[in-house]
């Protein structure tokens, strides 16, 4: 077990105030401070990916990894991940991050059986809980890689080969297992190569039915061990198959009916996949939360120029507003939480950098919930959406909308209007204008 300080000369990192000097010190995110009744810590409940932050190297399509990482001296062995674990609470004790998330490839080796893989993954599975016990820092969730390995080149749960639908399954159930034994508070469904390259060769109605198979089989594992966390399905539109089944949530929503599962399951929403959709992320998160499946988010952001998941830390107050207004509107994320399933960029290859990086990302959102809570306590926007909607509220808008008019009555009233209603302005810059205030200060 490692024993030696990762992150020497890095102490607790504090809540200091926005007048605050020290760049590792928050600004905005103080835990303790309530908002709408509920403490920061409680709001957000952030989450360290133990992808990107522990494992990350840097490494691009065009060349290797660039991170300087002192403790990665063992490769990708058992004792090297064994070891890591030590090196992850501490940089989450340091951060004061409440929860992480993992996949199981990420925490421990691949090895040369499946028999060998599951006994890696409880040896670091014990570990991981020795740390939980002792730090109280708890998994958010849990998921199995299933797009890394070349088996599951064509797909896992959706493969052509009826085996890697079988090992995948067998993947699962292990996964499944040691986030429950964790204490996860859920699990996520992202197979990452559940998609097609080519139409040509591909059986989509099979393959969407074997998808659905296989998330009501883990439903049905999950009663069987006592799992009682919350499903989630992860939407990304493409990349890196040309085209995913999980698009988006709408097709997520509509998949999760189709098949039975929509008790069960709800979304977990990243805002890069939003991008690769061509959607914003206020909404992906107004239509998972208008229809109930408003679950988790995986916090990050892309680049609008680049046409790929670059997973950047989100910085951007604007964008923090927008889904802190709509996560509170919608009641919260609890069971579910703020995962930054980002990594610094390639240059920024030092360790304080995951610090800096986080505790942008942390104070972004903290900001983003100031503002968005103040907007709702003076319903600012939403004042101007009823005035937009006032028709609604009169009595033919009340007719139609519970359901007691026909074309042939609103023909009847159509036809004393005349030329037809003058309709009010849209005022789009007024509600522009209305955020930029509260935004601004």
């Amino acid at each position: 077990m490692a024993t030696t300080e990762a992150f020497k000369g890095i102490g607790r990192i504090r809540y200091e105030g926005p007048k605050a000097t020290s760049m590792l010190a928050f600004r905005h995110y103080d835990a303790d401070k309530i908002v709408e009744g509920k403490p920061m810590r409680e709001h957000f409940r952030f989450a360290v990916s133990w992808w990107h932050t522990f494992r990350g190297t840097g490494s691009d399509p065009f060349g290797p990894g660039t991170m300087r990482r002192p403790w990665e001296r063992g490769g990708d062995s058992l004792d090297a991940a064994i070891d890591r674990v030590a090196v992850g609470f501490e940089f989450m004790e340091k951060l004061g991050a409440p929860f992480y998330c993992f996949h199981d490839r990420d925490v421990a080796p691949e090895g040369a059986t499946l028999a060998e893989s599951n006994a890696n993954l409880e040896a670091v599975a014990k570990r991981l809980k020795e740390h939980q016990d002792r730090t109280g820092i708890r998994l958010l969730w849990g998921t199995a890689n299933l797009f890394s390995h070349p088996r599951y080149m064509q797909g896992a749960a959706t493969s052509p080969d009826a085996r890697v639908f079988a090992y995948a399954a067998a993947q699962v159930k292990k996964a499944m297992e040691v986030t429950h034994e964790l204490g996860g508070a859920g699990y996520v469904f992202w197979g990452g190569r559940e998609g097609y390259q080519c139409l040509w060769n591909t059986d989509m109605k099979r393959e969407l039915d074997h998808l659905g198979t296989f998330m009501r089989m883990a439903v049905d594992h999950a009663r069987e061990i006592g799992f009682t966390g919350q499903f989630y399905f992860e939407p990304k539109p493409r990349e890196p198959m040309k085209h995913q089944y999980d698009f988006d949530v709408a097709t997520c929503i509509n998949f999760l009916r189709t098949y039975g599962l929509e008790r069960h399951v709800k979304m977990n929403i990243e805002t890069n996949h939003a991008t690769l959709a061509g959607h914003e992320m206020q909404h992906e998160l107004e239509y998972a939360g208008l229809q109930g499946f408003l679950g988790s988010i995986d916090a990050n952001t892309g680049d609008t120029l680049v046409g790929w998941d670059t997973d950047q830390f989100p910085t951007n107050i604007y964008l923090t507003t927008q889904i802190m207004y709509t996560i509170l509107k919608y009641g919260g994320l609890a069971p579910g939480g703020v995962n930054f399933d980002a990594k610094v960029r390639r240059e920024s290859c030092d360790p304080v950098d995951l610090f800096h990086a986080h505790i942008g990302g942390m104070d972004a959102f903290a900001r983003g919930l100031e503002i968005a809570a103040a907007m709702r306590a003076d319903a600012a926007i939403q004042k101007l959406v009823e005035e937009r909607y006032a028709t609604w509220s009169s009595e033919l808008g009340k007719r139609i909308e519970s359901g007691g008019e026909s074309f042939k009555s609103l023909a009847q009233a159509a036809i004393g209007m005349g030329p037809g209603p003058e309709v009010a302005s849209g005022r789009q810059e007024l509600f522009e204008n209305v955020l930029n205030r509260y935004v601004a200060g």
